[in-house]
C-alpha cells in the first residue's frame, strides 16, 4: 500500500523542550524559543520528518486524534503489528529559512523594560540617607576600594533618579574585570568575608568590577542604618530591589520605581545569532519546507483495503505535518 502526502510550509523547528514521547509534565512544556532561551546551546532545535512523524500521521488519517505514546500504549492501537511494515521517504520541494514571530502565551516579562510612571519620589531617593548611598556608583575604582577598606564618606553625586542610576549601573556592568591584586584584591577580600553570596570573579580569577559596586551598596546601607533609618530602601527581603551582590536585573530594579511594573512579552523572532570558530557569525532563521511524503506499508491486499476504508470513513481532509503548514492525502494506491 503506498499513501502520497502533498504538503506545504512545514515548520521544521520545535518550540518546546521534552518529548511527544512522554507524558505532558503537570505544568506543561518549557517554551524554550525566546530571544533569551534560544542564546542557550540546545534550545534552537531542528526537525525533520521522522518514523514518529509518520506514525502521527496515520494515526490522524484514522481517525486517532490522541498523542502518539497514548496510542501506543493502548491494548487497541490499531498499528500495533504494522509499524515495523512501514517505511517512508520525505522529498522536500523547496527549503527555506524565514523570519517569523514566535507568540509565547507564558508571557515573559521584558529583561529591559518597564511600564507606567517613574517614582523619582520614593523614599530611597529622597531620603537624608540618599546622597550617600547612590553616590557610591559615581566613585572611581580606586575611591571604590578606598571607601570599601577605610570606611571613607561618600561626597560623590548622582541625580536621584530611578533612569539615571540604573544607565549608570549598565555602565559599570560593561567595565573590564581587573587583576585581583593590590588595592582591588583588599576589597574584594574584604567584601567575601562580609557578604555570603559575594562571588565577583569570573572563569579567570579576575574581579567583576560592577559586583565591587554592588556589593559595596549593600555595605554602605549597612554603615548608614548606624546613623539613619534605611529602612525604606530594604525590600520585604531586606535587600536592594533588583540589585543582589553581585549583579542587578533592569527589569527588577525599574518595577519597583513604576508605577506600572514589569513588562510581559508576548512573542519574539525566532532567530539565533551565534559565532562558531572558524566560521564567524552564524544566523539561524525558522526553517519551512514543502514537497512529498511518500509512505509504503507492506501488507497484504486485504488488510490495505480495510485500512484504505478506515481513511476514507475518517474523512481528514487536511492536518499539519510535523509543526503548523498543510498537509494532504494526494493519492493512494493498493
Amino acid at each position: 500500500m503506498k499513501i502520497q502526502i502533498k504538503y506545504e510550509s512545514s515548520w521544521r523547528n520545535s518550540f518546546l523542550d521534552g518529548s511527544n514521547d512522554e507524558p505532558l509534565p503537570k505544568a506543561g512544556r518549557k517554551f524554550v524559543a525566546s530571544m533569551t532561551s534560544l542564546k542557550k546551546e540546545g534550545n534552537y532545535i531542528p526537525r525533520k520528518v521522522s518514523h514518529n512523524t509518520v506514525m502521527g500521521v496515520l494515526n490522524r488519517l484514522i481517525g486517532d486524534q490522541r498523542k502518539l505514546y497514548q496510542s501506543r500504549n493502548s491494548d487497541a492501537y490499531y498499528f500495533k503489528e504494522l509499524e515495523p511494515l512501514i517505511t517512508f521517504e520525505d522529498k522536500p520541494s523547496y527549503v527555506n529559512h524565514e523570519m517569523t514571530y514566535i507568540r509565547n502565551v507564558s508571557g515573559s516579562e521584558d529583561q529591559n523594560s518597564y511600564t507606567g510612571m517613574i517614582k523619582v519620589d520614593d523614599p530611597i531617593f529622597t531620603s537624608d540617607y540618599s546622597q550617600q548611598l547612590w553616590g557610591i556608583l559615581q566613585l572611581d575604582l580606586d575611591e571604590l576600594c578606598k571607601f570599601i577598606v577605610d570606611d571613607i564618606k561618600v561626597d560623590k553625586v548622582i541625580s536621584h533618579n530611578p533612569l539615571v542610576i540604573i544607565s549608570r549601573l549598565e555602565e559599570l556592568f560593561k567595565l573590564k574585570p581587573v587583576p585581583n591584586e593590590n588595592t582591588v584584591k583588599e576589597a574584594f577580600d574584604y567584601l567575601a568575608s562580609k557578604f555570603e553570596k559575594f562571588n565577583g570573579l569570573n572563569r579567570k580569577e579576575e574581579v567583576l568590577v560592577s559586583s565591587l559596586y554592588c556589593s559595596a551598596l549593600y555595605l554602605q546601607l549597612e554603615r548608614l542604618s548606624k546613623n539613619f533609618d534605611v529602612s525604606s530602601a530594604k525590600t520585604k527581603a531586606g535587600g536592594l530591589s533588583g540589585i543582589s551582590n553581585n549583579g542587578f536585573t533592569k527589569k527588577d530594579f525599574m518595577s519597583r520605581y513604576t508605577s506600572g511594573g514589569k513588562k510581559k512579552i508576548w512573542g519574539n523572532p525566532y532567530v539565533l545569532k551565534e559565532k562558531r570558530k572558524g566560521i564567524g557569525e552564524v544566523t539561524s532563521l525558522m526553517e519551512k519546507a514543502g514537497g512529498t511524503l511518500k509512505i509504503d506499508i507492506f501488507i497484504d491486499r486485504q488488510a490495505a483495503k480495510e485500512l484504505l476504508a478506515m481513511i476514507e470513513n475518517a474523512g481528514v481532509s487536511s492536518f499539519y505535518l510535523g509543526k503548523k503548514g498543510l498537509a494532504y492525502v494526494s493519492d493512494i494506491r493498493l
